[in-house]
């Protein structure tokens, strides 16, 4: 069911004991909204804990680097930025068909949750959970307001990506009126970049192929490829714009191998071919610019499904490009 910023407010006003639930392959925005709850909630008073099914990247260790989970017995289930039960990932699958209330901004949100507050037009899903705390009174303190900047800043590309609104604008200026460093942030989340990370947006780079008359990039990251250039999968977080970069492409497809035959796929649009409804093919989604999917097979054979799936969307046939 549907709710609106009021009811959603009344909802985590009079409940406690909260497990606040994030997705695997967690993000700037998961990471955020996840944190910036339980430290809202903590602040009023209530128990809430945060829960991943994957590590937290040390990149945003700075959100996370005074938590403590608390002892106490959940009674509250919300669910932060997931648009899909699918996205919990196998250690957290036991809170299928249990979420309370969902917060998040994906249009391809399934409506899994007993209720839900979704904005799809907003940039992220830390856009909607400020909106929250604003109907909740909660001021955010510096840490509160850092996880929240963070989850917008991270979801638009630092301002620049198609989904940034007005009103995401006016969020981070009022997060910064707050007292956060917005500069350190920024630096951190886009600009300073370990050995290994650089080692990782190299191979990117590197092993690039162009397919679809040279408007579709292609980018496989195979588990031997990062043995082998000694980086991991947490230095792949946020790179999957790297593969609309070049002049000309329209779409950008980054496949990620989690385990042996089993591939990650983000996807990205620079133009105004959905993305979303490409990855819904494969059970996935996301946003109309930006999204995913999970698919499991031969590396050769998933390019195939992939490139079959996107050609149409730019009237081009297949076996002739």
């Amino acid at each position: 069911m549907q709710i609106n910023l009021k009811e959603t407010a009344e909802f985590l006003k009079t409940h406690d004991n909260f497990y606040i639930l994030t997705h695997m392959n967690p993000d700037g925005d998961t990471i955020g909204a996840g944190f910036a709850l339980c430290y809202a909630l903590r602040g009023a008073g209530k128990n809430a804990n945060v829960l991943c099914s994957d590590e937290f990247p040390e990149r945003y260790g700075f959100l996370y680097r005074d938590y403590e989970p608390q002892k106490f017995s959940p009674d509250t289930v919300v669910a932060v930025d997931i648009a899909d039960e699918k996205l919990l990932g196998t250690p957290l699958a036991g809170y299928k068909g249990y979420v309370d209330l969902c917060i998040d901004h994906h249009i391809s949100n399934t409506g899994y949750a007993k209720k839900q507050l979704v904005y799809p037009e907003a940039s992220a899903a830390c856009e909607v959970l400020y909106r929250v705390l604003s109907e909740m009174d909660i001021v955010p303190d510096i840490l509160t307001a850092e996880c929240l900047y963070t989850g917008i800043a991270t979801d638009t590309g630092c301002f620049k990506y198609a989904n940034t609104t007005v009103l995401a604008h006016i969020i981070a200026a009022k997060l910064m009126d707050c007292g956060i460093d917005a500069e350190r942030i920024n630096r951190d989340m886009f600009d300073r970049k370990s050995k290994k990370r650089l080692a990782a947006e190299q191979h990117i780079l590197s092993n690039m192929e162009y397919y679809l008359d040279d408007k579709c990039t292609i980018t496989a990251v195979t588990l031997e490829d990062m043995e082998k250039e000694d980086f991991t999968g947490d230095e792949l977080e946020g790179t999957a714009g790297m593969t609309v970069q070049p002049e000309g492409i329209q779409v950008g497809i980054l496949i990620k191998e989690k385990e042996h035959g089993k591939f990650k796929i983000s996807m990205r649009s620079a133009s105004d071919i959905d993305v979303s409804a490409i990855c819904a093919k494969f059970g996935g989604g996301g946003h109309t610019k930006a999204a995913g999917c999970t698919i499991e097979g031969k590396l050769d054979d998933i390019k195939l499904q992939l490139l079959s799936a996107t050609a149409p969307t730019m009237g081009i046939d297949l076996w002739l490009a």
